[in-house]
This record gives structure tokens, C-alpha cells and sequence, in this order.
């Protein structure tokens, strides 16, 4: 139960998600989506997880219709893999600064309890995939995350839904020094979350175009 809330509470800041904005690319970092700890997070390669987890969307949907409706209820699935890329490395810095690793076994662990919850590897899959946007393919991944996140609440004496823990999200967001690409809004250090960016001429450009006579 514990696992699965920790699951839950690290995909609540992804479901705050609005609009796509389209905004002009970071002109420091071309072809960056982000720039975390110095490495670049490429457009090409958020594209690239984006697409994975359309796939196994299309493979576990191929009634047209049904997809489509799919489509249009995770509309948000490019800035929430991007928040998801972002929040991986975050944690991760958090772990490492306080001793913390995971293990392959450990994760294998944690997988085959979470399988036999959930019916099987099959049911596993579909579930991360439904309520987390999760390729198959990246489900150990997310898990050695979860994990990660365990270890670091307990560390901290805390849990992951406690102030302690975020503070050290925080705290590792700002000696990351994270930058997004303002098309996918910015990143709220304090919150260790992606926020949308303002953009007051998207309301001005509108008006202006209302104005203009028939």
C-alpha cells in the first residue's frame, strides 16, 4: 500500500497539467526541451519517450474510436514526460546526496510484488501506462524512482508527502540550476514541479485580432 501511494504522490504534481503553450524555443540551449545539472534533455529525446508511450497507447487500443478519445484525455503527455525526465534526475540528485542507491535486485523486488497486485506482468503494465503515461519498456525505470523516493523519506524520517521530503526535491532542483525550454513553461524550484509559463500577448493578440473589421 505504501508503494502504491508513493506512485501516487510522485505523479500528483504531473496531473496539474494545462495547455500546451507555444512559445519560441530557448535560444541558449537549440534543441534542448531542458538543461539539468548541465546535461541536455533534447527535444528529440523527450519526442522519443513521448512516442513510446503512444505506441503502447495504439497496441492496447486499436479500436479507432477508442483511441482517439485516448488521445484526447492525455493531451498533456509531452509536458508531463518532460515534468517525469526532469523529476527523475531531481531524485536521484536527492538520493546521491544523502547515500542513497537502489539496486537491480531491489527493483526486480518491488516489480514482481507490484505484478502479483496487479494480476501479472501484463496488468502491471497497463496499469502504468494508464495512470502514470509509462511505456512498458520504462516501467523499471519508474520503479527504481519509486524506490529512490522510499528510501529518501526514510532517510529523511519523513514520507513522501511531507514537507521534509520536498525540501529535499528543492534542494536538489536548485543545485541542479534547471532551465526549460519556455514552450514547456518553466520549473518552480520550491515546488520541484513544472509550472506553465505566463504569456500575457497570447490574451493581446487575440484581442487584436477580434478588433480587426469583418
Amino acid at each position: 500500500m505504501h508503494r502504491r501511494r508513493t506512485a501516487l504522490v510522485l505523479s500528483a504534481a504531473i496531473a496539474a497539467a494545462a495547455p500546451l503553450l507555444t512559445a519560441c524555443g530557448s535560444e541558449a540551449h537549440p534543441g534542448a526541451a531542458a538543461v539539468v545539472g548541465g546535461q541536455r534533455i533534447t527535444v528529440a529525446q523527450l519526442e522519443g519517450r513521448v512516442n513510446e508511450v503512444r505506441e503502447a497507447q495504439r497496441a492496447a487500443v486499436p479500436d479507432e474510436t477508442q483511441y482517439q478519445q485516448v488521445l484526447a484525455s492525455t493531451g498533456s503527455l509531452t509536458r508531463d514526460t518532460l515534468h517525469n525526465l526532469v523529476l527523475d534526475r531531481v531524485l536521484h540528485r536527492a538520493a546521491r546526496d544523502e547515500g542513497i542507491a537502489v539496486t537491480r535486485k531491489e527493483v526486480l523486488q518491488m516489480r514482481a510484488g507490484l505484478e502479483q497486485q496487479a494480476g501479472g506482468a501484463k496488468g502491471l503494465q497497463t496499469t502504468w501506462l494508464q495512470k502514470y503515461g509509462i511505456a512498458p519498456e520504462r516501467l523499471d525505470d519508474n520503479l527504481r524512482l519509486q524506490l529512490e523516493a522510499q528510501k529518501l523519506a526514510a532517510k529523511l524520517g519523513t514520507d513522501t508527502s511531507q514537507p521534509a521530503f520536498w525540501k529535499a526535491l528543492s534542494k536538489a532542483s536548485d543545485e541542479l540550476h534547471i532551465d526549460l525550454n519556455p514552450r514547456y513553461g518553466s520549473w518552480d524550484v520550491q515546488k520541484s514541479s513544472r509550472v506553465d509559463a505566463t504569456t500575457p500577448w497570447v490574451r493581446e493578440v487575440t484581442t487584436t485580432a477580434q478588433q480587426q473589421p469583418a
